[in-house]
């Protein structure tokens, strides 16, 4: 069995830090934003680290760059 290829759509999406916490951004930021406060803006700007099962899956998909 070969290696295994790096799902180029999730390596975009994910950012895998020194610790092993999966990173991603927020949705909800790319249009529509007049209706939003500004507090919800700023949350929304920051990135959230995924839950451990959903971080195991991204990690496989990821392959050798994780």
């Amino acid at each position: 069995m070969g290696k295994l290829k790096t799902k180029k759509a999730i390596k975009k999406r994910f950012r895998v830090t020194r610790t092993g916490k999966v990173l991603h951004r927020s949705n909800g930021m790319r249009h529509l934003r007049t209706k939003k406060n500004k507090a919800r803006q700023r949350r929304l700007k920051s990135t959230k680290a995924l839950f451990l099962t959903e971080a195991t899956k991204v990690k496989k998909l990821l392959g050798a760059s994780a």
